[in-house]
């Protein structure tokens, strides 16, 4: 007679049995043919803010954790551990600890270690001057005071004050591990990291190639020899290469998804709310946006409907915070409806209308100026709505198009006076997002600056309970909109389609900066 197994030991051999089928199915070797709709400022994603740069070079690094790459949703219970193998916090929540992977090695053979660690976040907390240029998202690790080595197998990081949040700065994909001996200035063009892939070349215009690394330290990944990122800027001749097979993946117009899904059959083709949200922005230390009434005025202009309109619904409307149900932060839709410039459209231009007439402006003086916006479709297009809108608030306004390089520079220096803009954030939380409105931030592109606003931001970063901590995120965000700080648009929705003997691909539902590992990416091209 035999013995009945346990039910947590059937289970246990069951994930056994399961995943060694898994791993007969795929086949390794071949070439991702993909492409890229703008070029990469640089390959160094701690100096970019760009996702042009974190979906290409992603696979070229490695985190400490990192979201899991096969679930949609990023969220804290999605965190899993990478080049360090465990994490603990203090009871006191002021220091965190991670134990790391051992002998896993730099792409040029030298082995990883914890002053790698401490390098990369010395530099990114300004302790250390590694060559870069920018740091986007120093702020994210302003709480951070002190980084200690322990032994070379684990770090400490010590706070200023407890930031449960913290842990998600690190899963992003904006959060690799960079090693303490190469120069910043070759990160910028062939980076060298830990990752599944090595760049093989890169040349700004001309696109890039990702090789496998043979000595990647996890066993048997990635299935790939090499992702090819073609630059194709324009998303119809895009479409036209997916369509033909040229490409194996490639970014579409969410609009286009049911088309090449019918066209290419079994092609799988998916929607996701990326945390992009397109806004308005008004440099404040600079007439005529130096007058609230003038921002409040055109913060009330917009009517945010057209856009969700004019594209079919694949926009959606939103406030600083991404929309719910993929966002846990945003306010609700009856909360939305009661903030300055949501709820009732005719009600709000009446008012902007008044405004501009109690700033000077009218019919027969209208405030002539000029809109700067990035040499991408999606800006234009916004623009040009923008545009049409404000000249119902007498404001009438040229376009003033910039390639992308350029566009960031001037935007570091606060040289964009009246813009179109796209903010990402790199995760679903208030600290991400709220960083950027700082009075210290450099990403603080309006230079609009709220001492009281300052002080709400830092207290809702030391909150644990999500109900205590969303009610003062929600008092944040009436009053970012009742003061026009960078009005928000609307939020986009990114879409992908893979051909269908693409496996191992999955996308995201909440932010389009984690998802872009591909090391478990693998083509199934037999007949």
């Amino acid at each position: 007679m035999h013995k009945q197994i346990p039910p947590m030991v059937r289970g246990i051999l069951l994930m056994i049995l399961g995943g060694l089928s898994l791993a007969q199915a795929q086949t390794p070797g071949g070439t991702w043919q993909t492409a890229l709709a703008d070029d990469p400022v640089s390959a160094s994603i701690h100096e970019e803010a760009a996702v042009t740069v974190v979906r290409p070079f992603m696979g070229v690094y490695n985190n400490l954790i990192i979201f899991d790459q096969h679930i949609a949703r990023a969220s804290p219970e999605t965190i899993r551990p990478e080049l360090a193998t465990s994490w603990a916090w203090s009871e006191d929540g002021k220091t965190l600890t991670f134990k790391l992977r051992p002998g896993v090695k730099w792409h040029d053979g030298k082995l990883f270690t914890s002053a790698d660690v401490k390098c990369t976040w010395d530099t990114l907390g300004g302790r250390r001057d590694a060559g870069w240029r920018k740091n986007p998202r120093g702020s994210w690790w302003r709480n951070v005071a002190e980084v200690v080595t322990d032994g070379e197998l684990g770090v400490i990081f010590k706070l200023s004050q407890k930031q449960p949040a913290l842990l998600g700065f690190f899963a992003s994909g904006f959060s690799p591990v960079y090693p303490c001996h190469v120069a910043g200035k070759d990160m910028r063009t062939m980076p060298i990291g830990t990752g599944p892939f090595k760049v093989a070349s890169f040349s700004r215009g001309a696109g890039l190639k990702l090789v496998k690394n043979p000595d990647y330290w996890k066993a048997g990944r990635p299935y790939l020899d090499a992702i090819n990122w073609r630059l194709i800027t324009s998303p119809a001749t895009m479409a036209l290469a997916f369509r033909s097979g040229e490409l194996d993946w490639a970014q579409v117009q969410p609009s286009l998804v049911k088309e090449l899904q019918a066209e290419r059959a079994k092609a799988s083709c998916q929607s996701g709310l990326s945390y992009s949200s397109y806004y308005l922005l008004m440099n404040s230390a600079v007439a005529p946006f130096n007058d609230i009434k003038v921002r409040r005025a055109l913060n009330l202009a917009i009517d945010r409907s057209a856009f969700v309109k004019i594209s079919d619904g694949a926009l959606k409307v939103g406030t600083s915070m991404l929309p719910a149900p993929a966002g846990l932060w945003g306010p609700t839709a009856a909360e939305m409806a009661a903030l300055p410039g949501y709820g009732n459209t005719a009600k709000n231009l009446a008012e902007a209308q008044r405004m501009m007439r109690e700033a000077g402006y009218g019919p027969d003086k209208p405030l002539k100026i000029q809109l700067s916006t990035r040499q991408l479709k999606a800006y234009t297009d916004a623009s040009v709505v923008v545009i049409d809108q404000l000249r119902k608030v007498y404001i009438e306004a040229t376009s003033d198009v910039q390639e992308t390089s350029i566009w960031y520079a001037n935007l570091a220096r606060k040289k964009i006076v009246f813009g179109v803009d796209a903010k990402g954030a790199g995760i679903d939380d208030p600290d991400d997002v709220y960083s950027s409105y700082l009075c210290s931030s450099p990403n603080n592109s309006s230079g609009t600056c709220n001492k009281d606003i300052d002080a709400k931001i830092e207290a809702q970063s030391v909150l644990t309970g999500q109900s205590t901590r969303k009610k003062l995120v929600i008092e944040i965000d009436r009053q970012l909109q009742e003061e026009a700080v960078r009005p928000i648009l609307f939020y986009n929705v990114g879409s992908t389609c893979t051909q269908p003997y693409v496996k191992g691909y999955s996308y995201y539902d909440n932010g389009q900066f984690n998802h872009w590992r591909f090391e478990d990416v693998w083509l199934d091209k037999r007949k």
